[in-house]
């Protein structure tokens, strides 16, 4: 069956599953333009029957991805250490997170990701910080250090935001402070758009 997210069955790479999470984000861009113009439906029969059919399709992915996680988790030996592969995949991460199946909240993803990218930034010529998390609100202290150049914290930035995007999909937003210009979502699409989305179908 083609899967709605065109998922491939064939070893990923790194590029290949940065190329995946970037499809999704599209994916999820598309999918709220389209539920958006169900409200333009002129008869009432016609949007209302459309909305469930989303509605059902939902609830079964939702649902399928539950019985997925519960069936894994009662291998003893190898449950919890798959169900930890799979929270760190961004594309699996991004539908655990839609469906609030995934193991970690945003915090500790969050938390998770500064460290992880940390040392990288540091080599780099940088330093990483992580002010706080408020209302799905993330805050990072970007500087950079010795004799960089602006070109230098474009180049920190789009890697720390990377590192962000990928294990935190369901943040509102990220704001990168310390450098010359205030950081902005660079086109992201925050996850919690889709939740919106799912809400909307739902009224």
């Amino acid at each position: 069956m083609p899967s709605l997210l065109g998922l491939r069955g064939k070893g990923l790479t790194h590029e290949n599953s940065m190329a995946d999470d970037r499809d999704f984000q599209l994916k999820v861009q598309r999918i709220g333009e389209l539920v958006g113009e169900l409200e333009n439906i002129a008869e009432p029969e016609a949007r209302a029957s459309t909305k469930a059919l989303v509605q059902l399709l939902l609830d079964l992915h939702g649902a399928g991805l539950e019985r997925v996680m519960e069936i894994v988790a009662k291998n003893d030996e190898s449950g919890q250490p798959t169900i930890e592969d799979l929270g760190r995949d961004p594309l699996v991460s991004s539908l655990l997170v839609l469906y609030d199946l995934h193991p970690l909240n945003v915090e500790s993803r969050v938390a998770q990701a500064v460290e992880r990218v940390r040392p990288q930034v540091r080599k780099g010529g940088g330093e990483l910080d992580l002010l706080g998390i408020e209302a799905g609100v993330v805050r990072l202290q970007l500087q950079v250090t010795g004799h960089g150049c602006g070109s230098t914290g474009k180049t920190l930035k789009k890697l720390v935001e990377d590192a962000l995007y990928e294990a935190a999909p369901d943040m509102n937003r990220l704001i990168i402070e310390g450098l010359e210009e205030p950081s902005g979502s660079s086109g992201f699409v925050p996850l919690g758009n889709l939740g919106g989305v799912i809400a909307a179908v739902r009224e």
